[in-house]
This record gives structure tokens, sequence and C-alpha cells, in this order.
């Protein structure tokens, strides 16, 4: 079935660095993701012009390839040609995770295997909810009790799934530590919480009476301990009879901690997460949906929506139903194939209306890789319609308490979901969400589409014209950005920032700096001057808007080795002193010097030009901008 992918999979088993570089191998619903023993090796620039590829992402110290949604069959031709059963191992590259990619990479692999399971129940229960809407089924009948068990069955045991997702994450034996969940949800356990008597283990320990169906919070304390415990016991437990003492030693120390210790702290834990979903739900209902709904395209650049959907699945563990993360999820996507499809139906180039027209479809099913990557963040407009059409859908999403009664898809299947408590009402203002989160997205991509779809094709056709036809050039240079940081330039496109690299902000360059000065690139004013001074704004007399941004993931210092000798408002001279910075500082903290130079109004002009590359000194011409 995967066989016309053989050559896809060879060009991009070559391009990240041959099968010696792969360490690990694995797919989600639209990407390859690789963990490579060096990720400098790979060549993620060819790989982006590969066709079938649609971007690369690297977050976390995964190396993403976007395919799309037959990623399945791809990965099953990598599969034939690397080595999917050897042991993950730290990259070489030395760069260091700070705490948020750390935690972001654990949740994302926790919880990422068990989406298809949680996926499929919840469109079992969307399912039962329509044939009792249209009373099809009763729900004192058998069927229903049935259905039920369907569709329940992946809830109830949510903690075995968690269990042996996460031992796969932490590299401890996932069997074991579903053996583990399996004992916190045996009925004889729940038989004694529901007696309410005291329990004390050999008539000392005490066990405190929690019932753990369902939850989350217990199991994922459990298993990391776990994962410690195993590692000592193997480490001190000879080869010989590691296979019968490794494990009775691990049931009967995890056994334990699990009803002593930690599920009661992580019962505890969870009983305040109930808490503050249910203060979320009625004091700020419109909170989560407009975020989700307006910023889940740059969640999903960063990989951060990978740390947030589990929040929807921890709320419908305790509560029921998910308002975090499903409504804004839906909306978004809703939205973003919706600015796909007004690109399609408004752009003349065929490829791009083939792109979009695929993409949006795609989208509408709850996939929006393709169209983001493809389509809406290159073109920009798109991506910002969308963005501000999901926040109006969100809004009113959030502020009608709307939620979904089951984890699934986010495409058009998914309101579905959202059936559920003997009503309708949710239903209809899902779908009341995302009429508006389209509409206001379609209209918006709509006008943008008559300024830059023109300006395009003007581009496209001036270039066709040139190859027979000798014109006259009649636009003009609008301005010169001199360099305002001494270093090594090169394209923006190596920026080791998502957002930077693939121009969403703007065209530019980077800058490794080689000393530790910013300099104005030209005469102007201080537009904007961030409080941690890692970034400063300038607008240059003739409207030339440049962004300093000085290194990656810098604002997390908060302003430790950054000094500002300007405010905001100054007026400056070209050359001027602006802010001065620590590089050693910066990097022993762990963080990149790279310096992003952005032309943020790169949409007002025709072309944006690189002067130079290589080494650069302060005052040297960097960038030209032209109308």
């Amino acid at each position: 079935m995967s066989k016309k992918y053989e050559s896809l999979a060879a060009d991009i088993v070559k391009l990240v660095g041959g099968k010696e570089n792969i360490n690990h191998v694995r797919h989600c619903q639209t990407r390859l993701r690789f963990t490579l023993a060096d990720e400098k090796i790979a060549d993620t620039a060819a790989l982006e012009a590969t066709k079938g590829v649609t971007k690369v992402i690297i977050n976390a110290g995964v190396y993403q390839v976007v395919i799309g949604t037959h990623v399945a069959d791809v990965f099953e031709e990598v599969e034939k040609l690397v080595d999917t059963n050897k042991n993950a191992v730290s990259s070489n590259t030395g760069e260091k995770k700070n705490i948020a990619e750390t935690v972001i990479d654990f949740v994302a692999g926790t919880f990422q295997p068990i989406i298809p399971a949680l996926s499929g129940a919840g469109m079992v229960k969307a399912v039962m909810a329509l044939l009792v809407v249209f009373k099809l089924i009763d729900t004192s009948s058998q069927t229903y009790y049935m259905l039920n068990v369907f569709a329940d069955g992946v809830f109830y045991f949510l903690p075995i799934l968690l269990a042996f997702s996460q031992a796969q994450k932490l590299k401890c034996n996932p069997i074991l530590a579903a053996g583990v969940a399996a004992m916190m949800l045996h009925p004889n356990w729940t038989a004694l919480v529901s007696a309410g008597e005291p329990v004390h283990f050999f008539g000392v320990i005490p066990f405190t009476l929690a019932g753990y169906a369902s939850s989350v919070i217990p199991i994922i304390l459990v298993i990391f301990a776990q994962s410690f415990i195993e590692k000592f016991l193997k480490k001190r437990i000879p080869k010989s009879v590691e296979l019968v003492f490794v494990p009775m030693l691990t049931f009967l120390i995890m056994g334990t901690l699990a009803f002593s210790v930690l599920g009661p702290i992580g019962s505890i834990l969870g009983g305040y997460l109930a808490k503050f979903f249910t203060f979320l739900s009625v004091n700020a209902s419109w909170a989560p949906a407009i975020l989700i709904g307006g910023l889940l395209p740059v969640m999903v650049m960063f990989g951060i929506h990978n740390g947030v959907a589990p929040l929807g699945v921890m709320q419908m563990s305790q509560l029921g139903y998910d308002s975090i993360f499903g409504p804004g999820c839906v909306i978004s996507n809703m939205c973003q194939a919706t600015a796909g499809l007004v690109v399609a139906l408004r752009t003349k180039d065929k490829d791009t209306k083939q792109t979009a027209a695929s993409g949006s479809i795609t989208a509408y099913m709850g996939i929006t890789e393709p169209i983001l990557y493809g389509i809406n963040l290159p073109k920009k407009y798109p991506l910002i319609s969308a963005m501000i059409g999901g926040a109006c859908g969100g809004l009113y999403a959030g502020l009608t308490h709307t939620h979904r009664f089951a984890t699934g898809s986010s495409g058009l299947p998914a309101v579905l979901l959202y059936i559920g408590d003997n009503t309708m009402t949710y239903f209809y203002n899902i779908i009341i969400a995302i009429i508006i989160g389209c509409v206001v997205t379609g209209v918006l991509t709509y006008v943008l589409s008559v300024r830059f779809e023109k300006k395009d094709n003007l581009k496209k056709n001036l270039v066709n014209n040139s190859e027979n036809t000798i014109t006259t050039n009649s636009s003009s240079t609008e301005g010169i950005a001199a360099a305002p940081v001494t270093g090594e330039v090169l394209p923006l496109n190596q920026a080791k920032d998502e957002a930077f690299a693939s121009e969403a902000l703007g065209k530019g360059c980077v800058i490794v700096p080689s000393d530790n000065i910013v300099t104005a690139p030209f005469s102007g004013t201080i537009a904007t001057l961030f409080p941690t001074h890692h970034a400063i704004g300038i607008k240059s007399t003739d409207g030339m808007e440049i962004v300093v941004h000085i290194g990656i993931d810098t604002v997390e210092l908060n302003g430790k080795h950054f000094e500002a000798h300007v405010k905001q408002g100054d007026t400056v001279s070209a050359g001027q002193k602006l802010v001065t910075f620590d590089r050693n500082g910066i990097v022993a903290d762990g963080y990149s010097t790279q310096t992003m130079v952005i032309v943020t109004n790169t949409d007002e002009y025709s072309d944006v030009k690189l002067l130079t590359t290589g080494n650069v000194t302060t005052g040297m011409e960097l960038i030209q901008v032209t109308r």
C-alpha cells in the first residue's frame, strides 16, 4: 500500500543524516518524529525543498518532518530503512533544553500515544448520543448500556494506558507499569474504598481510601517514581535473577508507595485541579476558548499545544467534560481551513490553488499542518485572518460555556462530541461559534487577498514578462539598514526559532554576534523596547521598521545580561549605541546568541534584499527595501 512512498522515504532518511544518525523514529497524525544523534548533520533546507515534505520543525529535541495525513504510509517505508527498535539517546548537539521544553516533551510523549484510543472512544460516545437524540435507542436499553461500556472502558482504565505510554517515554518496563496501574484499579481495592473502613498494610502503613478510575495525576506520579526505582533495582540485582526479582520488588515497592503516598498525593492534586477547572468555567469561561481559538496555530508551530491539550483530558477525567482545549481547537481548525479555501478561490497560481484546496479539505477534517505550513504561514495574511476569526468564535463558545463530552478529532465530525447531558444546547453553540469564526475569517481573508494576491500575481507577471521583454524598472529603493551588530550574517531560515525562520514575523537575517553592542541601523525613533531589553524596535524617518532580537528565548532571562542605553520614544542617530549584552553570560545560561534583524513591515515593500553575507561590522550596509 505504501510502495509509492519508497522514494520519498529514502530521500528523507538520507537527508536527516542516514540511518546511522537516527536513534529513534515514530509518527503522529501528520509528522515523522526523529530523535537524531546529531541534528546538525540533517540537511533541513533540502528536506523542506523535497516534494512530499511540507515543513521541518525542530522542537524539544525532536526533529519533525511534516508529511500530511498519509504519514503512516511514509513511515511504513522509513521503518524498512532504519532500526526503529534502537533506543533513543540524547542528542550531542550540545543544545540545552529549557524547563518548558522538557515538560512539553514529557507531556506530549505521555499523552500522544493514547490519543487514537481516546478519539475512538469519544466518537462512540458521539454515535451513542445521536442514537438517543433520534430515539433509535433508549437510555434504559441493554444496547445503550453496552455502548456505554464500549466508550467508557478507555476512560475508566485511562491510568493503565497512561502508565504504559509514560513508561515508554521514561524508558522503564511498560508492562510492569501497566501492572502497577492495574493494582490501583483492582475491584477489591474499589470495594475497600466503597466500604470506607481504614486499611493498614501489615497493620502499620495506612493506605488512603481513594479511587483511581479515570484519574490522571496519581498514575503519572507513580510511574515517574517507578522509573527511578526500576533502574535502581536493575543496577544492583544480578542479571541471572533479574527476571524474577526486579518485577517482584517493583510491584511490592510501587504497590506500597502507590496506595500510601503517591496515589493519595495525586488524588489531592487532582482535587485541586478540579476546583481550578470549576472556578475557570464559572468565572472566566471565555479565557481558554478565546486563547486556544486565537493562538492555536502559533502553539502548533512551537509545539506548545502538546502541553496544553492534555489539560482537556484531565478536565474530562475530573468533571466529565472539556471546555479547556476542545472548543477553541475545533474553531481554530475550521478557521484555518476557511482561510485556505478563500486563498484557493482567490489565487491565480495553479500550484498554490491546488495546495490550498487540498489542504483546506484535510483541515476541515481536523489535520491543519498542510494548510498551515503550505499556505497560511508563508502568505501570512490567511494565518492572521484565521487567528482573529478563531478568537471571535472562541469568545462566543467561552461565554456560552460550550464544552465537549468526549475527546476526539478536532475536525467537523467533532461537533458530535458536543451532544450530551440530554441536551443539544452545546451542539448548537459549537456550530454557531464555528460559523462566527469562519465568517470573520472568510471576510478578512478575502479583504486582505485583494491587496496581497494582487501583489503576488503582479510579481509573477513581471517575472514571466522579463524572460521575453526588456522593461524599464520603475521600482525605487526606499531605504537601507546597516548591520546593528558585529558578527557573521546567516540567512533567516537558519534561525533556531521557527517563528523567525519561517518569516512569519517578517524578512531579514540572522547575525551570530562576535561583539556585545547593538547600534542603530539608521536614524529614526525607538518604537519599542522590551522591558527585558533583549529586543528593540527602530523606525526610520522613511518608515522602515526594524526589530533587533538578541538571542533565542532570552526573554526568559528577565533582563539578565542586557543593558539598554536608550528608552522607548527616543530619537537616535545611525550608529548610536542602543543596547549592550553579555554574550558569554547568555551562552553560560544555556541560550543561543543568534541575533535576528527583522523588517517587521515587510508587507509594505515589494522586495526586501539581504546585501551581504559572511562577516560584517556595525555600520556596514545590510538590508535594502524597495517599494
